[in-house]
């Protein structure tokens, strides 16, 4: 009879353990873009941490709070160091010594040779003179080779990005905006690949200017009305950016009210994959990375999971690049200390 109460007991204190353990929120994502990282160190720049000694970077930003890295990957792209790199073979690289330090993955494919974003979604070279069918068929076949690349290097990337930065649309002149249908096909192509080879990671939808509702709005809603398939919301909030270069106190409330709207009109999950601030102003980027870091946890049900910091190791004294978190000295900026 002991014995019975005992198994019982047992079986009762899993059975808590496992519902306690399905109500406990997944583990915030404190991420950084580090696509840059393979050309500054074949270039010879050398990462130092906070007490000036030489160190990996990926040390330095997981002493950082930095838990997960996101990859851009280009299709054919060059080896010029400001426009070249980011191929598979790279990407795979990078992602395999992420996981070395424990790091979660996200793979953000830009569909390009090259940048894509708002201004420029350039079509591969490779898939130009491809009639639609064609090219729906080159994206979910590169999609496929990529992640095939990653599994057979053991990296199961806990995200995946389907273009970057679309809100225009992506792969033009075919992806345009101003044929919704032809987007949502691409879309649904690159999501079919990606859970065809690696049905547990989630994908993610992209575009800018997380603080404006109205422009959110518009674009998941056509994607939403066309059947476009996808698991996360994916914001980019950049106050340098925006128009009149505000301070980020003009537009943070509203990023934040954003964020909340998108994710429960859409029962989505919903992070800042980018966000950036000006490298001359350390004090007033730690402070507005920490007030992104407070909007996204604020968001209800657990389902604000993280934000990504791009290129915080892109020194300006390399990269030419002004919103990194990374000093002319080689060393993390206090910045970076908001991710802590």
């Amino acid at each position: 009879m002991k014995r019975k109460f005992l198994i019982a007991g047992i079986f009762a204190l899993l059975a808590l353990s496992f519902a306690q353990a399905k109500k406990r929120p997944a583990i915030f994502t404190k991420g950084a873009d580090i696509s840059w990282l393979p050309q500054m160190e074949a270039s010879g720049y050398k990462f130092l941490n906070n007490q000036g000694d030489q160190e990996d970077c990926f040390k330095i930003l997981k002493d950082h709070g930095i838990n997960a890295v996101r990859l851009r990957t280009w299709v054919n792209p060059n080896t010029d160091n400001g426009s070249g790199h980011c191929s598979k073979d790279e990407t795979v690289a990078m992602a395999v010594r992420a996981r070395k330090w424990g790091m979660r993955v996200m793979i953000d494919f830009h569909y390009s040779d090259s940048w894509a974003d708002p201004k420029q979604q350039v079509k591969p070279k490779a898939w130009e003179g491809l009639n639609f069918v064609q090219l729906q068929k080159a994206l979910y076949d590169y999609t496929v080779d990529v992640m095939m690349a990653l599994k057979t290097a053991g990296i199961t990337p806990e995200w995946v990005q389907v273009g970057n930065e679309i809100t225009n649309g992506m792969i033009h002149p075919e992806g345009r905006t101003d044929n919704w249908s032809q987007l949502v096909q691409l879309i649904n192509n690159g999501y079919n690949a990606v859970k065809s080879v690696s049905p547990t990671s989630k994908v993610i939808l992209h575009i800018d200017q997380g603080n404006n509702s109205e422009r959110s709005l518009w674009w998941f809603g056509n994607i939403t009305k066309y059947g476009a398939n996808y698991d996360i919301i994916g914001l980019s909030y950049y106050p340098y950016w925006l128009e009149g270069n505000p301070d980020y106190t003009v537009t943070i409330d509203a990023l934040g009210n954003n964020l909340k709207d998108l994710s429960e009109r859409y029962g989505k999950e919903i992070m800042v994959v980018e966000v950036g601030g000006e490298d001359t102003k350390i004090q007033n980027t730690y402070d507005m990375l920490t007030a992104v870091l407070k909007k996204v946890r604020e968001v209800p049900n657990n389902k604000g999971t993280g934000v990504f910091y791009w290129e915080p190791e892109g020194a300006n004294s390399w990269s030419h690049y002004g919103l990194s978190a990374w000093g002319n000295d080689g060393k993390p900026t206090k910045a970076l200390d908001a991710f802590k």
